[in-house]
């Protein structure tokens, strides 16, 4: 197989570049998993997107398209809940940060001069990280009402047996 290889390419470039991509797929299976699992908490009526449909935003070419859908969905489904149980967060939470980094990782995905590629992909890595903190802290908020009130919670429930 590595007689095939074009020269001034060796087999070590090839095995490292592997290891490198095997290293991104878990990271981004590990970010998608944190997604499905805030996706979780969130009600079935108050959800705008599957759970299932969150592992998308792993597929390598297709998740450049897919990472909108998920960043409004999930903030969607944010919004829908914390409003249900009378949350008060920001409006449309993580979705400012998840345009972001959306917008960035399309624009690192279009060839263009590697200068420009190298500011672009150090942005993404900062809004990646941002976007990832984000929907872990209302993850956290979420679990933490979820665990203390019960899946089923409504505050308009509780205005009414009042």
């Amino acid at each position: 197989m590595f007689d095939m290889l074009p020269e001034g390419i060796s087999k070590d470039l090839i095995q490292y570049a592997i290891i490198v991509a095997v290293i991104g797929l878990i990271i981004k299976v590990v970010f998608a998993y944190t997604l499905y699992s805030t996706l979780k908490l969130v009600k079935k009526e108050n959800q705008c997107i599957l759970p299932s449909q969150i592992w998308f935003v792993a597929l390598p070419l297709f998740n450049i398209y897919w990472n909108f859908e998920v960043v409004r969905r999930l903030a969607d489904s944010l919004n829908n809940e914390f409003y249900d149980r009378q949350i008060e967060v920001e409006e449309n939470p993580t979705r400012k940060a998840g345009q972001l980094f959306a917008w960035t990782y399309l624009l690192r995905n279009i060839p263009l001069p590697p200068f420009i590629l190298l500011i672009i992909g150090m942005l993404h890595f900062v809004y990646y990280i941002t976007y990832w903190i984000k929907v872990y802290q209302h993850k956290s908020l979420l679990a933490l009402h979820v665990n203390h009130f019960g899946t089923d919670y409504t505050a308009k429930k509780e205005e009414n047996e009042n």
